[in-house]
């Protein structure tokens, strides 16, 4: 048997290319401009609602300038990992200034967000462990746990009845790990940490909070999910990315000394990898320094969206509630759900589809997301537009 058979025969090529045939493919549009409210994509404007850029801060001029003048003073790449050559001071730095906003005795980056939930959970655990995992997850954190040899439970989204079913069902002498995404990068949807603090401290697990959706956008100052909650030294383990609020590249762990620095000199994705490059690094040092110095980026992220909530439902246009700037509309089928991406793209709007295997089959979503540079007038007019849309209906 061929080996590549597989890529010339499955059911993805034959959606792919049907998808393609009627002109409705959703992926890989080129984005010609920066990454800001308003871009040009294909030669024409559009209004960006489909960015994880929360804070807005891609287009900050002092984000940018870090950036440039790291590369004049350290060149453009690291060419080695921190374990040997790869270290800079601005490393270093970035990890000492998250550690004292987190208020944690260890943060150590890695070269992204998804190396970072592989890198932490495969050295974590062991095959004699346990990993309970909401179903719902980001995928990094199933790849985490394949590679870890570890045995993974997965709990219904939310359910912290079923979170508990899993926990009972664990040996005694068994180590835990619990991993949840804080916020939900498809549905919006902010994880129960309460409860799931209180049974994490009931059948004695560790838990680990995958923040990449949360810093920037939850807690006090932008401070995540833990801080959202005032559970910040309930949470064992904050992983985080420095690809969304933080306009850059890259992720961290936020741990003990004791847990950072065995992660540090066992977990192979970190040490195999080459260090996050200049420009990256003083770009997310810049952007955690623009949070700090500026909160009221979280407060405005949240006014928008509030608004864009509030005017999307007096509009008549069926979403799912959320308290983050992730705003999920239904469009239920996938078809129907490529067609309405597709329009809005034609009208000026850009926004993600949401399909399976990322939703049930019949629960597909368009994924709306706001930046705090966004403003009142864009977003309606990107609803009008969404209305409209919503209004014709599904065919081209």
């Amino acid at each position: 048997m061929d080996l590549f058979n597989k890529c010339y025969n499955n059911d993805n090529h034959q959606l792919i290319n049907k998808a393609r045939e009627m002109e409705i493919y959703p992926y890989f549009h080129c984005l010609e401009s920066r990454q800001a409210p308003e871009v040009v994509m294909e030669g024409r404007r559009k209004i960006m609602l489909g960015s994880n850029n929360y804070l807005g801060l891609t287009t900050h001029t002092e984000v940018a300038e870090a950036a440039i003048k790291a590369v004049e003073k350290y060149g453009t790449g690291c060419s080695g990992s921190r374990f040997l050559n790869g270290t800079l001071d601005l490393h270093l730095q970035l990890e000492a200034e998250l550690a004292e906003f987190l208020g944690v005795e260890h943060v150590m980056t890695f070269s992204t967000g998804f190396q970072s939930n592989v890198g932490i959970i495969s050295t974590i655990v062991g095959r004699h462990d346990y990993i309970i995992c909401d179903r719902e997850n980001h995928a990094s954190i199933y790849d985490g746990c394949m590679l870890s040899g570890g045995k993974m439970l997965r709990y219904k989204h939310n359910d912290m009845a079923d979170l508990e079913r899993q926990l009972a069902a664990v040996p005694d002498t068994a180590g835990i790990l619990i991993v949840t995404d804080g916020v939900f990068s498809m549905s919006g949807d902010i994880c129960n940490l309460p409860e799931i603090v209180r049974l994490k401290n009931k059948y004695g697990a560790r838990l680990m909070v995958d923040d990449a959706h949360g810093l920037g956008v939850l807690g006090k100052g932008g401070r995540g999910t833990a801080s959202h909650f005032g559970l910040e030294k309930d949470v064992d383990i904050i992983m985080g990315t420095f690809s969304k609020s933080l306009a850059s590249l890259g992720g961290f762990m936020a741990s003990n000394a004791a847990v950072g620095e065995y992660v540090k000199h066992a977990s192979r994705p970190f040490i195999f990898s080459a260090s996050i490059p200049p420009s990256s690094c003083a770009a997310a040092m810049a952007s955690l320094r623009v949070l700090k110095r500026e909160p009221s980026r979280v407060s405005r992220l949240h006014e928008l969206s509030d608004y864009l909530r509030n005017g999307l439902k007096s509009r008549g246009v069926k979403i799912r509630e959320s308290l983050t700037p992730i705003v999920p509309v239904y469009t239920y089928e996938l078809m129907d759900t490529l067609y309405y991406d597709k329009k809005l793209f034609n009208e000026g709007v850009y926004v993600n589809p949401v399909l399976p295997p990322a939703t049930p089959a019949h629960e597909c979503l368009l994924r709306l997301s706001l930046m705090a540079t966004h403003t009142e007038a864009l977003l309606d007019e990107a609803m009008d537009i969404i209305k409209k849309v919503f209004e014709d209906g599904a065919q081209i």
